[in-house]
Parts: C-alpha cells; sequence; structure tokens
C-alpha cells in the first residue's frame, strides 16, 4: 500500500565531518541513537511522514558526508532543497568556525527560498563545550537563520529541529511564497493534496453552465 501525505520536501544535513549529521538524521527516523557511526561516503538517505499544522508532510533527507573530498559529489544533492539543517559541534571550534562555508554552499548551490536551522550537536557534552549558546544565536540572527542546540545521544531537540524548519516551509507554501509546482523548490505535493485538487476542479461548474442548488445544467 502506497503511503499517503500532502506534501514532500526535500532536506540536506551539511556541516563538517565528525558533528554528527548521521546520528541526528538515525535519531529522527529511527527513534534511537547510533552507537556504531563511520564517516559518511558521499551521501546517506532517509524519509518520515510527520505530521505538520495538520498537514501530512513527508520529509526526504539527503545526509551529505563532510570531509572536503566528497564536496563535489554532495554538492549535486544540493539543487532544489526546501530545507536544511546547518549541523556543528558545540564541542568543536573547528567545525563552527567551518559553518560560512558551509552556509554558502547552500545559499548558493540550493533552492533561492531554502529555510535552514542551525543546530549545535552534541548538547549532552557540557562540559566539553567550545563554542556558547549565545555566540551561536548571535551567528544564526545575523544570518537569518533558525537556531536550535540539540543531542543526538539523548534525543534532545532532534525531533524539534526538522519540525520546526518544515513548519517554516509550510507556512511559507500557505502564504504563496513558496509554490510546489514550481520546478526545483524541493517542495511535491503529496497524493493527497493531488486527490483534493482534482476532486474540487471537477467539482466546479463548466463554462456556460446554469447552476440551481447543488445541481448544474449546461
Amino acid at each position: 500500500m502506497s503511503e499517503s501525505y500532502d506534501f514532500l520536501f526535500k532536506f540536506l544535513v551539511i556541516g563538517s565531518a565528525g558533528t554528527g549529521k548521521s546520528c541526528l538524521l538515525h535519531q529522527f527516523i529511527e527513534g534511537k541513537f547510533k552507537a556504531e557511526s563511520n564517516h559518511t561516503i558521499g551521501v546517506e538517505f532517509g524519509s518520515r511522514i510527520v505530521n505538520v499544522g495538520g498537514k501530512s508532510v513527508k520529509l526526504q533527507i539527503w545526509d551529505t558526508a563532510g570531509q572536503e573530498r566528497f564536496r563535489s559529489v554532495t554538492r549535486s544533492y544540493y539543487r532544489g532543497a526546501a530545507g536544511a539543517l546547518l549541523v556543528y559541534d558545540l564541542t568543536s571550534r573547528d567545525s563552527y568556525n567551518a559553518l560560512g562555508n558551509w552556509l554558502g554552499d547552500a545559499r548558493t548551490l540550493a533552492s533561492p527560498n531554502i529555510m535552514i536551522l542551525c543546530v549545535g550537536n552534541k548538547k549532552d557534552m557540557e562540559e566539553e563545550r567550545q563554542v556558547t549558546f549565545m555566540e551561536a544565536s548571535r551567528f544564526a540572527q545575523e544570518n537569518e537563520l533558525m537556531f536550535m542546540e540539540a543531542s543526538a545521544l539523548t534525543g534532545e531537540n532532534v525531533e524539534e529541529a526538522f519540525l520546526k524548519c518544515a513548519k517554516s516551509i509550510l507556512a511559507k507554501i500557505e502564504t504563496g511564497e513558496l509554490d510546489p509546482e514550481r520546478i526545483g523548490s524541493g517542495i511535491q505535493y503529496g497524493d493527497a493534496t493531488l486527490r483534493r485538487l482534482n476532486r474540487a476542479n471537477n467539482q466546479r461548474p463548466k463554462a456556460g453552465a446554469e447552476c440551481m442548488g447543488s445541481s448544474c445544467r449546461i
């Protein structure tokens, strides 16, 4: 039986190697921590249907390799992404300093309206923190990003991060800023929405029809 959903959003998870991108994805999809995690080679994929503001949304998530040697491969997956989690490791100053490069790639190569949420991962390792909440929050504000700290280990704020980004995309669809029918938007109508649109079109009276009550005569 095929899955039924209102919208499909293409998502990216981007950031330097070792920041826990695959662990965040695994926690979101499987609801548990990925204990043995090697560096991603190229791209990994996961999907999940979630409820966002009463709508059923399928998130199609591409987890990209953070190592420089895979950069040219992973960049090809940026095209047409509607949302992205920009991940750094809050115990690694280097991963935080690299955010600007990843952000530049996303804004250049993905959809021009891409919604990006900056995630400080490994919140459970507070004693090893190298980046303060305030510093990262300021970076997000200056670059017009949403921001959240999370822990792939405990699951704290993982679900919330994906849902917050999805909610922002849905809000832009509802205001007309994003059009699911525009090629490269990273958004598609799901079968449930298409059925509703077809029903609405079929119920519209044809040109030249006379209507009384609920019946129409050509």
